[in-house]
């Protein structure tokens, strides 16, 4: 799977974003080692801690149906003008199950995207392994 289609299928994954408070949606596509492609939208809580995230929700998807994966690329996408970029929890995760090389594709709603390395975004990353 090549960027762009990995980025069209972040921004199909908006479609289903549950965003009734900040109706700021947020989609992300996964593809994972094993060729498998995941994706997920961000749906808000009325408290908002209990808010998830885009990335993580493709992240634990993966998770759940394979186990211990290992993320080669992930592409975000939101109706911003500009690049959208994972916050800090959603980098922390990245780097749970990625290496500081995983590519991350950050698009704008025009369908325009730059690729920037997970090391660049969470330098140091903590791990255990």
């Amino acid at each position: 799977m090549n960027d762009m289609e990995l980025a069209s299928c972040a921004r199909k994954a908006m479609d289903t974003a549950y965003v009734p408070y900040s109706k700021f949606r947020v989609g992300a596509a996964l593809l994972t080692a094993s060729g498998k492609v995941y994706t997920g939208c961000n749906v808000e809580i009325a408290s908002f801690g209990a808010t998830n995230c885009a990335e993580r929700t493709a992240i634990f998807k993966a998770v759940s149906e394979e186990g211990r994966i290992k993320i080669d690329k992930i592409a975000i996408a939101s109706d911003d003008e500009d690049y959208i970029y994972p916050c800090g929890i959603c980098r922390q995760v990245m780097a749970e199950f990625a290496d500081d090389d995983m590519e991350l594709i950050c698009t704008k709603k025009n369908g325009e995207y730059k690729k920037i390395r997970l090391g660049d975004l969470l330098p140091n990353a903590f791990r255990t392994f």
